[in-house]
């Protein structure tokens, strides 16, 4: 996410290191350096522009402290600056009336029935919602389909008439049903339509003047860039959207829509989509983005999503079990599959502060657990509770039923074991405040 861009900042701010202060020319070099690495992530020309004059400007109306390099400080003022840019703060979806009405706009391919199915699982999950899915893209004819897969996928009813190729008529059958039903949020999801077919866009119109939606929100593709921002003026012209969703940001965006949408539509980015899974949306959180771009990490966004997967039942279990000394693998393989649901493995390197920057070229394989998954599967179930009792005839038989080699499985074991140690000690706090104790200070 923004890997480029980031790169491309962080060699502007070489122009920096070792000065002593800021002045008007080494800030004015570093600004045009910035200003090219956004013009290159496809940022809005106007946008880049303004940005780079207004940190230029508060860079040299600065008082520098002097345990602070021009470097850090310039880093700190770019930081504000992006988040700025991005809207500030982030920005929550109306849920005050009830059912909330939220109407799902935008483009061919830019993925809306997937962000539809994301949207009412993220509400289910984490706004204790209860969403119905009307499936109003009579044209495209897998996407009926499409929403009712999704919607087994993640427990939520789809209201979809076969019978009717009336889009307005059925966001209205979908609505009179979740007053039925007793649905408290409808999530309507349209047609992709282009922002130059009149007729397309006078019927989008229609199913927003028949529903009077609470939320209207434009699902852009980040992957097109600066044709997503122009794409998103036209149509917010003709409906006056509440708010922004960017899709695809786990692919090779440069980052211009991101950075460009908010100053030229004036309406807040509220949801990012980090990946194909249907936990894997966010709430856009421009603060954060700014961060990461910057690569300061985003320690926040990742203790939330480990506490999205965190079961306080489970861990008060867990942490008995630990204590005991009785931690085995079903424990550990429970704890892999809690680790993957977070998403995917290099954006959650990429929170980590240093991290990102240090993963840049490295390629991290999403099937990262597929090993330890397939040799924790060929144990029995009494190996499974019992990791002492695998000797050396268990470790041979693991190793040719796991499709492995006898050294990963003596590493995993040796690691799994090492864990178990280091848990114990940290389980018991007598045994914690000895080891402190003994540290050098």
């Amino acid at each position: 996410m923004f890997e480029n861009l980031s790169d491309k900042l962080d060699r502007a701010f070489k122009v920096l290191k070792g000065q002593g202060t800021i002045t008007e020319i080494n800030v004015a070099e570093t600004m045009k350096e910035i200003r090219k690495a956004l013009l290159d992530a496809d940022v809005n020309y106007k946008t880049a522009k303004t940005f780079t004059d207004e940190v230029k400007q508060k860079a040299l109306g600065s008082n520098v402290l002097t345990a602070i390099s021009p470097g850090q400080l310039l880093t700190k003022i770019m930081n504000d600056e992006l988040a700025e840019l991005m809207g500030g703060t982030a920005t929550e979806l109306n849920l005050a009336a009830n059912p909330t009405i939220i109407l799902i706009a935008g483009l061919n391919g830019a993925g809306k029935t997937t962000f539809s199915g994301k949207l009412a699982n993220f509400l289910k999950t984490q706004k204790n919602k209860k969403p119905l899915l009307v499936a109003g893209d009579v044209y495209r004819p897998a996407a009926i389909d499409q929403l009712k897969v999704l919607g087994e996928q993640i427990g939520i009813p789809v209201y979809a008439n076969l019978e009717s190729k009336d889009p307005i008529g059925i966001a209205k059958e979908g609505i009179a049903l979740a007053k039925q039903q007793n649905n408290n949020v409808v999530i309507i999801d349209t047609a992709g339509r282009l922002s130059i077919d009149e007729a397309m866009m006078k019927e989008i119109e229609q199913v927003k003047a028949a529903t009077n939606p609470n939320e209207i929100l434009f699902v852009v593709d980040s992957m097109t860039g600066q044709d997503a921002v122009n794409t998103a003026k036209v149509f917010n012209d003709r409906l006056d959207f509440t708010g922004v969703v960017l899709t695809k940001l786990d692919g090779d965006t440069r980052g211009g829509a991101a950075l460009s949408i908010k100053s030229v539509v004036d309406k807040p980015i509220k949801f990012i989509g980090t990946g194909e899974k249907m936990e894997a949306l966010d709430v856009f959180h421009p603060d954060r983005m700014a961060s990461r771009i910057l690569g300061m990490g985003d320690v926040i966004s990742l203790v939330e999503r480990a506490q999205q997967q965190f079961d306080e039942k489970e861990a008060a279990e867990l942490q008995k079990k630990i204590r005991k000394n009785k931690f085995d693998f079903n424990d550990f393989y429970s704890q892999i599959q809690q680790i993957k649901k977070m998403g995917n493995m290099k954006d959650l390197m990429g929170m980590i502060p240093g991290v990102g920057k240090m993963m840049k070229n490295v390629e991290v394989d999403d099937d990262a657990f597929k090993n330890i998954e397939a040799i924790i599967q060929s144990m029995t179930p009494f190996e499974k509770e019992n990791p002492d009792s695998i000797n050396q005839s268990r470790r041979n038989r693991i190793a040719k039923g796991s499709g492995t080699n006898i050294t990963e499985v003596n590493r995993l074991l040796k690691q799994f074991e090492d864990m178990r140690k280091v848990m114990k000690q940290m389980s018991n706090p007598a045994a914690m405040a000895n080891m402190m104790r003994r540290m050098p200070r």
